[in-house]
């Protein structure tokens, strides 16, 4: 049995249907609300529905131990202003489940992100020492909360503090893929060029107000989000491995590659129109990521990464444009 904070989510989900479809028992611990996102679930066999301030009360219910904690759960926006809800969601219940699972020796799993580096100034190194980790500065309080639970974590393992018989920290890059409907405006750039392109409209992508980079050429490292599940599974199958990791394809693509891949998977002529970065994230934007996968790869992960022309091109045509869009 293992329980997938965030499991009703954009990550979490994909997740969730991996795990049934490797037959095991899946907990999900999330809020479904008021919209479709129960529909990113819909397909896969689970044993329940957890709303998070429930949680710890209902592990204390179960007939039969947990085997793992894969922890996706977390106010994601990038614009989220309140500090208050990120200590509480992001840092306080990722050092639940970490307590949690060091009690009951399983393995925890966690959700990072790219956003912890800040500008990229100090480079994209998954460095998890201490030195290395304070030197990063993120932009946003999203990227902080991340950072500072990364933070807190090789400080348990700096004191030799009890810890999981496995942990593994995911710092996810730009992740696009099915099951992401809900996020609305913090969807991928993916989903939000397809829906102008069906609806005849350019693709609009933001200026560069960067001399070294072109309308368009902003560089990101996206990565499909099967990969990311694939990881993840591997991790579960690998519990001696542990550490911070980082979780791209190691190839940084510009946002004109990323709105070309769309034109053709749908088969269009290139339409592209450019317009200024809004002024409140302008001098926040990151022009550059890319994340460097040694420390993954000496770990022992070999498998490929999907490109980004066949990564867009099975979005496009079997989720977003086809009858049901869900994984």
């Amino acid at each position: 049995m293992i329980l997938v904070t965030g499991g009703a989510g954009f990550i979490g989900s994909n997740i969730v249907a991996s795990l049934a479809e490797r037959g095991e028992g899946v907990i999900i611990c999330d809020w479904l609300g008021q919209g479709d996102k129960w529909r990113n679930i819909a397909k896969a066999e689970i044993e329940d529905v957890v709303p998070p301030g429930q949680i710890a009360d209902y592990l204390k219910t179960l007939d039969r131990p947990l085997t793992a904690v894969i922890h996706m759960g977390a106010i994601s926006a990038t614009t989220e202003a309140d500090g208050d809800a990120l200590m509480a969601n992001n840092f306080r219940l990722s050092k639940f489940y970490w307590h949690y699972c060091t009690q009951h020796r399983i393995p925890f799993i966690y959700a990072s992100s790219a956003a912890t580096y800040g500008d990229g100034s100090q480079g994209f190194r998954d460095d998890a020492s201490i030195d290395a980790l304070a030197r990063l500065e993120p932009l946003n309080g999203y990227g902080w909360s991340k950072h500072l639970f990364d933070r807190w974590v090789v400080r348990q393992l700096a004191l030799e503090a009890p810890r999981p018989p496995q942990w593994a920290g995911l710092k996810f890059f730009n992740v696009y893929g099915p099951n992401e409907y809900h996020k609305g405006g913090q969807a991928s750039v993916v989903s939000h060029l397809f829906r102008q392109l069906e609806a005849g409209e350019p693709a609009t992508l933001f200026q560069s107000h960067h001399p070294d980079y072109t309308d368009g050429g902003q560089l990101r490292d996206f990565v499909w989000v099967g990969d990311c599940v694939d990881v993840t599974m591997w991790l579960l199958d690998n519990p001696e491995v542990n550490g911070l990791f980082n979780l791209g394809t190691g190839a940084a693509r510009s946002f004109a590659d990323l709105a070309r891949a769309v034109f053709a998977a749908l088969e269009q002529p290139e339409n592209i129109r450019y317009i200024p970065t809004p002024e409140a994230i302008r001098d926040k934007y990151q022009y550059f990521t890319e994340a460097d996968m040694k420390r993954l790869r000496a770990a022992g992960y070999v498998k490929g990464f999907t490109t980004l022309e066949a990564g867009v091109e099975a979005y496009v045509r079997e989720f977003l444009a086809a009858a049901d869009p869900y994984r």
